[in-house]
C-alpha cells in the first residue's frame, strides 16, 4: 500500500506531465508556457502552428491594449516608416536568449531562429492629446522559423481586450481628429497573409523590410532615457560586430529637412514605400522601375522612362518621371490616386500621404529639365 507521500508525489508528477504537454502542444519548448503564468518575461513562440490569440504569445503584461511589451521584448523605430494610411505604430522586437543578429549593412537583417518582429497598427483618437487613447486596428508579426520567416496577422476586437489571428485580413473604419483639429475617417484595410507575403517576398523568400542599420541608426525614446537603438541592441546582447557609430551608416528622415537634402530625403521616402517591390528581386521587378536607395540608373529611377504595360495606371502620361515636371509623371499620378487599379503602392494605402505626395514633387521640380522624348 502506498504511502500519503507516494500518492502525492505521484499526483504531482501526473499534473506536471499534463502542463508539459499542454506546453508542447502549442509549441513553447522548455517550459515557456509555465514560465509565463508565473510572470516570467519570456513570450511563448509556438513551434508548430500559430496561436489563434495575441495573449497567447504573453508578448505583453498588464491590461493587453496598453500594449506594455515584457522584459525581453525591445521597442525600436525607423527613420523613415512606411506610410499606411496615417496609421500609427508601436514596434518591438523579440531575440532568443543567447541567440545574436549579427552587423550586415547590405540588406535586411539576418535575426536568428526564433525571433519575432512585433508591429502594431494604431491611430490616436485626437492626435492633439498626449493622452494615450487610441484605436488599435492590427498587430503583425514576422516570426523567423528554421526555415525562414512566417507572416501572421491579428485583428483587434472592438472592446480593445484581444487580436484574433486572421490570414484572411479585414476592413475597419477608423474614426480620428488630426494634429490640425479635422477629422478624419479610412476604411483601413487590414493585409491578408498573402499580401503580406506578396510585399515581403525579396528574391523568392520571405525577408522583413525596414529593419536595415542605415534606418535603425538613429535615437530611440526609451523608459530610462534616449540612447542610438544600435549602441542598445549591442548592450542588451542580441547585436554582434557593430562598429562605432560614426562609422554606421545613416539615412535622412522624409520628414526633417535638417536631415538632408530635398533629393536624399525623397530617395529614402522612396526607397521604405516603393522598393520592396520596385527592385530587380522584387513583386515588381518586371517593370524595370527600381526605386531602392542605392540605385544609380536614372532610367531604372524612372527618369524619362516609358511603362512596361501603361494602361489605366499611367493616367495618359508616356513617362514615369518627367525632369522637372511632376504634372508630367506617371509616378505623381500614382501616388496621389486612390483607385485600386491605378494607385501605387498597391497595398496598405487607401488615402494620399499629401505630405510625402508633396516631397517627391519637390524633388522631381529639381531635377534638370529634359524633353522626355519618345522612343
Amino acid at each position: 500500500m502506498k504511502s500519503p507521500i507516494d500518492h502525492r508525489l505521484g499526483v504531482l508528477l501526473l499534473l506536471g506531465a499534463a502542463v508539459l504537454s499542454v506546453c508542447f502542444y502549442n509549441g513553447c519548448a522548455d517550459n515557456t508556457k509555465i514560465k509565463c503564468q508565473h510572470g516570467i518575461s519570456t513570450p511563448c513562440i509556438p513551434t508548430d502552428k500559430p496561436f489563434e490569440h495575441l495573449s497567447e504569445y504573453h508578448f505583453f503584461e498588464g491590461t493587453l491594449s496598453d500594449l506594455n511589451p515584457i522584459g525581453q521584448l525591445i521597442p525600436y523605430d525607423l527613420s523613415t516608416p512606411l506610410f499606411s494610411d496615417y496609421a500609427s505604430k508601436l514596434r518591438l522586437l523579440y531575440v532568443p536568449k543567447g541567440s545574436m543578429i549579427p552587423y550586415d549593412e547590405s540588406g535586411a537583417l539576418d535575426f536568428p531562429p526564433g525571433s519575432v518582429l512585433i508591429k502594431n497598427f494604431y491611430y490616436p483618437l485626437d492626435k492633439r492629446d498626449p493622452a494615450p487613447n487610441r484605436m488599435i486596428v492590427e498587430t503583425r508579426l514576422l516570426m523567423r522559423n528554421d526555415d525562414g520567416w512566417d507572416a501572421e496577422v491579428y485583428v483587434w476586437n472592438e472592446e480593445q481586450t484581444e487580436a484574433f489571428r486572421k490570414p484572411t485580413g479585414d476592413i475597419k473604419e477608423v474614426e480620428w481628429i488630426d494634429q490640425n483639429g479635422k477629422r478624419r475617417k479610412v476604411k483601413y484595410i487590414i493585409p491578408t497573409k498573402n499580401d503580406c507575403k506578396t510585399c515581403h517576398f525579396s528574391y523568392k523568400e520571405l525577408l522583413p523590410l525596414g529593419p536595415k542599420i542605415r534606418n535603425l541608426n538613429k535615437i530611440y525614446h526609451y523608459k530610462d532615457g534616449d540612447a542610438n537603438q544600435l549602441e542598445r541592441w549591442q548592450q542588451a546582447g542580441i547585436l554582434t560586430g557593430r562598429p562605432t557609430l560614426s562609422e554606421m551608416p545613416k539615412v535622412a528622415v522624409w520628414d526633417d529637412p535638417s536631415t538632408g537634402s530635398i533629393g536624399e530625403r525623397a530617395r529614402i521616402y522612396l526607397d521604405v514605400n516603393c522598393a520592396h517591390c520596385h527592385n530587380s528581386g522584387g513583386a515588381a521587378n518586371y517593370s524595370g522601375l527600381f526605386l531602392s536607395l542605392d540605385e544609380q540608373d536614372p532610367l531604372h529611377l524612372g527618369m524619362c522612362k516609358t511603362p512596361v504595360a501603361p494602361g489605366p495606371g499611367s493616367g495618359g502620361f508616356r513617362f514615369d518621371i518627367v525632369p522637372c515636371k511632376p504634372e508630367q509623371s506617371i509616378m505623381i499620378f500614382r501616388l496621389e490616386s486612390v483607385k485600386p487599379q491605378e494607385r501605387m503602392p498597391e497595398l496598405g494605402r487607401t488615402l494620399i500621404h499629401k505630405e510625402g505626395v508633396e516631397l517627391i514633387k519637390q524633388w522631381i521640380k529639381t531635377l534638370s529639365c529634359d524633353s522626355c522624348k519618345q522612343n
